[in-house]
């Protein structure tokens, strides 16, 4: 009769075997609940890091055409005339996104001369749009003329000039001119 009543633990036994198992399923469903999760943040960090980065180099600009000067021919000698301002034609890269003059700077610098930032109507100018509407956006297939003031620079005959155009997203582009041996009143700068 006391058998009856005597320590059986095989139901505890499976009890708390149950009861590891949940813990296990448990924890391990809490674990991959956590690299789930960052899995997910770092593949939305990635994803947000490549669409900057396309953005960001597909909006640029570039030269349409030739660089033209404008030379100030009026002193007496020859080799003191100087170019007093140089016209670029902009347009947007392939597959490039718009880019916004009024923030776009250019960046003039020559041998003498520490580099110096120029803003829109505060160094440059637009002095024709090919488009239609009347941003100061560059938009695809649209061209902008851009006049630079460069008559305080001095730049004489041989004289080496550099002028970089660092839109506000995306690459900068430099361009690297020689003034020609003879100042003339139009010219085209290779």
């Amino acid at each position: 009769m006391w058998n009856t009543f005597s320590k059986d633990e095989k139901g505890f036994t499976g009890l708390e075997a149950a009861i590891v198992l949940v813990a296990f399923v448990v924890v391990a469903a809490v674990f991959s609940y956590v690299m789930l999760g960052a899995g997910f943040y770092t593949t939305q960090k990635s994803q947000e890091v490549v669409h900057t980065g396309v953005q960001q180099a597909s909006s640029s600009v570039e030269l349409s055409g030739d660089v033209i000067a404008r030379g100030n021919t009026t002193a007496a000698n020859p080799a003191d005339y100087s170019i007093d301002s140089i016209t670029l034609c902009l347009q947007l890269t392939s597959g490039g996104s718009s880019v916004d003059m009024d923030k776009t700077l250019i960046v003039y610098s020559d041998p003498d001369t520490a580099p110096t930032e120029l803003t829109l109507d505060d160094g440059f100018t637009i002095s024709t749009k090919y488009n239609a509407n009347t941003d100061n956006l560059i938009d695809r297939a649209e061209k902008f003329d851009v006049s630079i003031d460069t008559s305080s620079y001095g730049i004489g005959p041989y004289n080496e000039f550099q002028l970089e155009i660092k839109p506000p997203q995306g690459a900068s582009y430099t361009i690297h001119r020689t003034a020609p041996g003879s100042i003339s009143a139009i010219m085209t700068l290779v």
